[in-house]
């Protein structure tokens, strides 16, 4: 079927979601100062503590949804559907427990549905950052679920 995938392009200006585990709150600031420079030609956003401290630490400018207890993680998912998040960085806490762990996961799998480029550690938010797609726009085909849907309802 010529119409099961559409291309969506991401931008060269990148719409960018920073989100962090308590445990992990300082590393993802860290990469944040470390990174500013780039960082700084990009929509940032991110839940609620994590931008706010972001915000303070950094002085990068960032809007903030609210925290991921509170539903920051389902309002980042709902950016990506709406087609206005490009690229996720999660520095997740493996190692911890989640009260949140189910809006996590839909989160997660929300970027895969919608081929967003997602980190969830800060080697791979190194490599992510200084692709040469950073600088570039960059296409990518994503299911046209607009589609299927329509598809699903002719079989029913």
């Amino acid at each position: 079927m010529d119409n099961e995938y559409i291309t969506f392009t991401i931008g060269k200006k990148k719409r960018i979601a920073l989100i962090a585990h308590d445990g992990k709150k300082m590393e993802l600031i860290e990469w944040c100062q470390k990174n500013k420079s780039i960082l700084q030609n990009h929509f940032l956003c991110g839940t609620g503590t994590t931008a706010r401290m972001i915000s303070e630490y950094t002085d990068l400018p960032i809007k903030g949804y609210n925290s991921g207890p509170l539903g920051g993680d389902q309002q980042i998912g709902a950016k990506i559907v709406e087609g206005n998040i490009d690229f996720v960085i999660f520095f997740s806490d493996p190692l911890e427990a989640q009260p949140h762990d189910p809006d996590v996961k839909a989160l997660l799998r929300i970027a895969q549905v919608y081929d967003i480029p997602i980190a969830n550690n800060r080697a791979t938010a190194d490599f992510m950052i200084t692709s040469k797609f950073m600088d570039e726009e960059y296409e990518h085909q994503v299911i046209n679920f607009r589609q299927k849907v329509i598809d699903r309802a002719n079989t029913l």
